[in-house]
Parts: structure tokens; sequence; C-alpha cells
């Protein structure tokens, strides 16, 4: 082992190495550390456990299980906490702060004496931060994700977050439930550990993770609580020591070729609308870009093979059991990059070589008797997005892939609170509700894109209807719902110019979406836009100044790999 490794790798300068090493050395026995443990590389294992994130509950125990497989594999390692980001307990919303993740990732990974590293994360925005994270810091490094959870049960049906909660509630607010039994529910929609139990953006990221070859094969679905999981921890610990005798780089693995395969098993999974805007911030700080035009052509390609929630009937548990991502990809092995690389240093194509013993059908379908002939996401475009949005046509209403209909319009997300259930809103079934000002410098593009259907449409019996907005959606959502129109109305995009009772129509065949009106009364309309007055200190005027759109991932422009300015 050379100097430049173990606890003398990234000595502190005082001007004397000798003494850097010296007093470093000094401070590790502080911890009880031997002078043989001392010459050992080291594994640091970046542990994001908080009271505040649930689904990294068993953050304790998966530390144990990868510093269990570091030290059998002959190497010291070295637990360090990172931010960690639990989606439901932050304000305004994660996703403001998965930037602020993937920097503490970065650096605390570059700036101590590690020769890889185990990240381990789950929660939504945890997995994508770690990394793009990695993917700057390139060194050595396997994705742990924790997992999701298992099912509860109520009166006979079982019931998964978050997809289920949505149901409920839609039907609370329906009057088709009781507040007593939405009470009951409450307690039975998340009852383990783990992620959420649908395909939403966590278990869509773990299937990604894996795809990129970052994560060991096999290990995306295993549930949080499920005893493969902690195995799976032991052998990431094995795997990154054996990653610094035979180095595999992210920029090794993260490729152009395993990013087109990623977005294949996004489309097949009929994953989150969220990862297209994650696997585009992870692959930029890398300098790859799939343009919008691919991503479509891949949707267009890819059947959806899995029959899971929010889109089917199924939950991660079942997913697992019926075969995991290496079923998904022996399906679809025709349209793939077979000579990418992962973790464990093995070509897809050989790890797809031996058939898999069974696969559960009734999950994972065979790819010509598919649950839809084509991807779930696709990309829009339109003079109201002239720079794309996102569609999730999995998880939308056929009927209403062709429409036109009259623009009902909420200037934010304040207003949207105030007016969507009053009594008196001018609002019918067939209108198109539009939501502006939830882009990411406007309001750091929050899960807002599943505007509630008003209540007295609700109580009438309306299930859905075309909602519009520079917002995000869960992965665990579904409706007919166009996200992440860009430019945001914050940056004074299009949408900025749409007016009540302006007609709007969406094409999913053509894939547009269009503000039918003239475009000088457009151009007109934006010439009235005021820029919106931002923070003025912290961390929230650094994201205002440097993030960018959605189609760029919502990386920071500091952070890219060319690092330019927004213009």
């Amino acid at each position: 082992m050379s100097e430049e490794h173990g606890i003398r790798g990234g000595l502190t300068n005082y001007g004397d190495k000798d003494f850097a090493e010296y007093l470093r050395s000094s401070f590790a026995r502080s911890m009880g550390l031997s002078k043989e443990m001392l010459r050992k590389p080291i594994v640091g294992i970046a542990e994001t456990g908080s009271g505040f994130n649930n689904c990294h509950r068993t953050m304790p125990e998966l530390v144990e299980a990868v510093s269990r497989g570091v030290l059998a594999a002959g190497a010291l390692p070295r637990p360090f906490p990172t931010t960690s980001l639990g989606e439901v307990f932050l304000n305004p919303t994660s996703m403001v702060y998965r930037n602020l993740m993937s920097m503490d990732t970065e650096e605390m990974v570059r700036a101590q004496p590690m020769d890889a590293v185990v990240l381990i994360g789950g929660c939504d925005k945890t997995v994508p931060a770690q990394l793009m994270g990695a993917a700057s810091a390139n060194i050595p490094t396997v994705q742990l994700v924790t997992g999701p959870m298992m099912t509860g049960r109520h009166r006979g049906e079982r019931l998964g977050a978050c997809t289920d909660c949505r149901q409920f509630w839609g039907k609370y607010r329906a009057g088709e439930v009781e507040r007593e039994e939405i009470d009951v529910v409450e307690g039975r929609l998340a009852t383990t550990a783990g992620t959420c139990a649908v395909m939403g953006t966590a278990s869509t990221m773990a299937c990604i993770a894996e795809t990129l070859g970052m994560s060991l094969p096999g290990s995306a679905a295993i549930p949080a609580v499920h005893s493969d999981r902690l195995v799976a921890a032991e052998f990431s610990g094995k795997t990154a020591v054996d990653l610094i005798t035979n180095p595999r780089l992210p920029s090794e693995i993260i490729t152009e070729k395993s990013v087109e395969n990623a977005f294949r098993v996004l489309m097949a999974v009929s994953g989150s609308t969220n990862a297209i805007v994650h696997l585009t911030a992870v692959a930029g700080r890398l300098g790859i870009r799939i343009p919008n035009a691919r991503l479509n052509q891949i949707s267009d390609e890819t059947p959806v093979l899995v029959d899971l929630k929010p889109v089917g009937d199924g939950y991660m548990e079942d997913f697992f059991a019926a075969g995991g991502v290496g079923a998904i990809l022996r399906e679809i092995r025709h349209l793939l990059h077979l000579d990418t690389v992962d973790v464990t240093g093995q070509v897809l194509g050989d790890r797809l070589e031996p058939e898999m013993d069974w696969v559960d059908r009734r999950v994972i379908r065979e790819f010509e008797k598919p649950v839809s002939d084509q991807g779930g996401l696709i990309s829009l475009k339109g003079n109201i997005a002239p720079d794309g949005a996102i569609f999730k046509r999995a998880a939308a209403t056929p009927a209403l892939f062709e429409t036109e209909g009259r623009a009902i319009v909420f200037e934010g997300l304040q207003d949207l609170a105030k007016r969507v259930d009053d009594p008196d809103l001018d609002i019918k079934a067939g209108d198109i509700m539009v939501l502006k000002g939830a882009g990411p410098i406007a309001a750091g593009m929050p899960e807002a894109g599943y505007l509630p259907i008003p209540k007295k449409l609700a109580r009438a019996g309306v299930k859905d209807m075309v909602r519009i907005s520079d917002a995000r959606m869960s992965g665990t959502a579904f409706g007919t719902i166009v996200l992440h129109i860009s430019p945001e109305a914050g940056a004074g995009g299009p949408l900025a110019a749409v007016r009540n009772g302006d007609r709007i129509r969406l094409s999913v065949k053509d894939k547009s979406i269009d503000l039918l009106v003239p475009d000088q009364q457009i151009v007109n309309r934006l010439g009235e836009f005021v820029p919106l007055e931002g923070h003025k200190r912290g961390y929230r005027a650094l994201y205002e100044r440097a993030v960018l759109q959605a189609p760029d991932g919502c990386d920071f422009d500091f952070l890219t790999q060319s690092g330019k300015t927004r213009k």
C-alpha cells in the first residue's frame, strides 16, 4: 500500500508531512485503533440516518453489516455522517436540498482519508444526491440502498405508502371515506422501516443505481426488513475493498451506454417522473446528455413490463420475489448496451447470460406480453414548454390523451391552496388546471404537480383531469398530469403568459402541449413579467442563483462537468 492510501491519504498540509501523519495517527489512536488497523486501507461509509428520515430507520444495522464486510476483506471501515433528506419532513421540499447533500457527500469523500466509499441512502433525493457526489468525487464507490418497506393491511386490503395514501385521501375528499376511517388508515400505510412500498422515486432510483452498475446486482428491490438486505450490505463492504486493489471508478461505470440502459429500465418499470431529473443530474456531472428526442425514442421502443402501483396492482415486495431488476434486464436485453460494467467488475452481457430459473409473470411480464406496448414516460414540447415537459402516460387516463380545454389558472401554491376548494370556483370537468410558480427557482420545484381535484368536482364523481405545472409530482402519484414545464414561469417562461380562460391543447400522440394564443400575444404578455424577489442570504440565495432548469437536472450550474454559469 503506497503512502497515498489509508490513514496517510490526503494529509493536512502543515508544511511538515511527517508531522501531519504523526498528528493524524495520534488522534486516530485516541479512538482505540491499533497501529495494525491504521496500516490497513480505509473504506468510508456514508451514513444518512436521522430522526427526521423514517426511510433510514435501519441505518445502524446497515452500517454494522457494511463494516463487517469491510473488516472481513481486510480493510478499516470508517462511518461518517452526511446530510439526510427525509422527504415528508422537509420544507419547502427536499428537492431544494438534494444539491446540498450532493455537495456534502462529494466534499466529505474528497476531504477525508478513504480509499473507497459505500454510500447508504434510500429516501427519494438521497440516492441521486449520493450518485451525483460520487460521480464528481470519482473515487471507488458502492451505492447501497435501504430498501422498500413491506405492505400493511386494512379490512382485507393491502396498503402501501404512498399510492394508497393518495387513493384514500382522494376518497376522503370526495366524501366516500369518513374521518374515522382515514385516521385508522393513517396508521396502516407505513408500518415497517424502508422507502415507499411502490415503484415511486426511491424504488425507481434503486433500480437505476443497479442498472448503472453502481449497486450490487440483485440488490435494488430487497425489502428493508429482509435479511438479504443485510447480506447485500456486507457484500457491498467487501466489494468496496476489492475496488481499492481493482479500481473501477464511477466515471468508468456511469457512461452514456449505462445511462441509456438506465433510461430503458426506467421505462420498463414505469418508474417515477422524478427519475428523469435525477438521472439527468447524475449524468450531467460526467458531461453525459440524453436529448429529449432520444428519451422519447427509448420510451416508444421499451414496453412497460412491471405490474406495480402506482400504475398497476403489485408492490415492491412482489417485484423482489418475482425476480427484480435482473428479470427486467433479461426481458429487454436485446435493447441494452451489454458491454457496460458494474462495481463487481462484471460485464452486463455476462451477468445476463444465465437464465433465471423462475420469474413471476403476474408481476414481471414477458416482452411479448407487456402491461403496455410503450414506456411509461415521455417528453412533451410546444409553445408553452419550448424546452420540454414530462408526462407519465402509464399513470394517466387514455381518454384524456387528446384534450383541448379551458385553462383554470392558479398563480402559485398559496393561490392553489386558497381557491381549489372554493365552492364558487368556476371550473368544470373538461377544464385544464394550470399551476404557475412552482418551478425550481420560484418554489424549489415541490411535488405539487398532483393538483387536487376540486372538492365540488370530486364529490360529483370526477376522478381525473388534465393538470399542468412547472412542478414535480411524487413517483407514487397518478393522473393525467403534465410536469416540469420548462422554462418555468418563475424564470419568465411561456407558462407565465397563461391566463384564466385561455385554451390549451394536450396531444400525447404528437407529444405536444400548446397554449392556443397567438405568438405575438404571448410575447406581449411576457413583456409584463416581473422577476421574483428571491432570498437575500444563506443557502436558499445560493440555490436560486445557481439552480438550472429541469432539462439540466436542476443541478447547480457550477457543479456540472462544464461548470458553466447560467445565463
